[in-house]
């Protein structure tokens, strides 16, 4: 059981930090779009900032989930 508890772990860090660099991506995407007033860029930016806060979501909270299955 120790195991599945540390993979879910380290599961759950790997999602959040996914997450994180999908948002910060959008959020340099959304500046460049402000910079250049590039309407493509901008809706491409808050694209991605939301996908990366949806994926940080689900890292955490459906991920420790996972745990009450074994």
């Amino acid at each position: 059981m120790a195991f599945f508890s540390s993979a879910i772990t380290i599961l759950q860090t790997l999602v959040v930090a996914i997450g994180a660099g999908l948002g910060v991506w959008g959020v340099i995407n959304l500046m460049e779009g402000y910079g250049n007033d590039n309407p493509g860029a901008k809706s491409q930016g808050i694209k991605q900032l939301m996908s990366g806060g949806g994926v940080i979501l689900i890292g955490t909270q459906l991920i420790p989930l996972l745990s009450g299955l074994f």
